[in-house]
């Protein structure tokens, strides 16, 4: 079987009261002083999510093999990958060693809270999208209540660099519903063809209703985009410099560090659903180091394709292999086979 990655139900029911409690620190942040929002951010209407019915007659599988340096593999064959559909070899119906123009939503958690202790990493993104080709296509969105897409797909870098300077932190308070947002950008990629990734820069605070999660896993599995995800939470964790904390400042900076370690489960969740990746940078460098990698990976994939052995209409776990067993490969797990005739 594929590996799925599950928050187990006890952690779950764990990471609402914390993020309740989480919402209220954001509130509190929300309330020190912000720049206005000028009229342009203002008036971001909400995403517009178009209905979407797929029909899969193929399975697509765009997969990144990297050595045990982290550096990219290229000059494989088909012959050196097996497909697996539940556990069971599939002929590779077409193989593909690509590098070719990618598609890159950069979607960017947008509360005070980022802008006062983690803008400066978002505004180091500015260097991701300086580094991507320039045939790659990169749209523009942020999050807090509902997702805002700024910018729609442009081959523009410069523009989309001036996007990303004026995003707004200052709108969404303490409402960071991740998981719905997520939910919605991926209906909004859905039509399009070719490779799509999401870029998330995020804390993983994700104050959605609980009822929303199951959906959006079932979503993530079901999807051909790829999610990596940049924790933005490393300067949040960092402890003030004080000889000594009253009982409740020690109560307090215990809650933090249990509720950021649920938000790095919920990362990594929605990031592994997909075959992503999750980064949890702490510094600067780490910040450059990360975004250089996501811009090799967002390009460089092999595609590989396979004919759906059965009509059920049930999740179907996906495998892939490569002949050495030290290399790290990495792909979507799951795809919806079609209903049946």
């Amino acid at each position: 079987m594929g590996r799925f990655f599950f928050i187990p139900v006890f952690l779950i029911a764990r990471g609402i009261l914390l993020t309740k409690r989480l919402r209220s620190f954001f509130l509190g942040i929300a309330l020190l002083p912000i720049p206005a929002a000028t009229a342009q951010e203002q008036q971001n209407p909400p995403l517009s999510v178009p209905t979407v019915r797929v029909d899969v007659s193929r399975v697509d599988v765009g997969v990144t093999v990297t050595d045990s340096h982290g550096r990219l593999l290229g000059g494989l064959r088909r012959r050196d990958f097996h497909v697996f559909d539940n556990g069971v070899e599939q002929p590779i119906s077409d193989f593909l060693s690509i590098d070719e123009p990618a598609q890159i939503v950069l979607l960017v958690e947008s509360g005070p809270a980022v802008l006062l202790l983690g803008a400066n990493h978002i505004r180091a993104a500015d260097s991701l999208l300086a580094s991507f080709a320039p045939d790659d296509r990169v749209a523009i969105a942020s999050y807090s209540r509902t997702p805002s897409v700024l910018l729609d797909f442009t081959l523009d870098k410069a523009v989309a660099r001036e996007e990303l300077a004026r995003v707004n932190f200052g709108l969404g308070f303490g409402d960071l519903n991740l998981s719905s947002s997520v939910s919605a950008i991926l209906d909004w990629l859905a039509p399009l063809p070719q490779k799509k990734t999401i870029v998330l820069l995020s804390t993983g605070v994700d104050t959605s209703r609980p009822e929303d999660w199951p959906a959006t896993q079932q979503k993530l599995l079901a999807s051909d985009i790829r999610i990596l995800s940049v924790s933005l939470a490393g300067d949040f964790r960092k402890p003030q410099k004080r000889k000594k904390l009253s009982s409740q400042e020690r109560e307090d900076r215990s809650f933090v560090k249990e509720g950021f370690a649920y938000a790095d489960l919920q990362l990594k969740a929605v990031s592994e659903a997909t075959g992503g990746r999750v980064y949890f940078p702490r510094n600067a460098k780490e910040f450059s180091r990360v975004y250089a990698e996501i811009a090799q990976l967002v390009r460089h994939e092999y595609s590989l394709a396979f004919v759906p052995p059965s009509r059920d209409g049930q999740l179907h776990s996906i495998t892939v292999k490569v002949k050495h067993s030290w290399y790290r490969v990495d792909h979507r797990h799951t795809y919806r086979a079609p209903p049946p005739e």
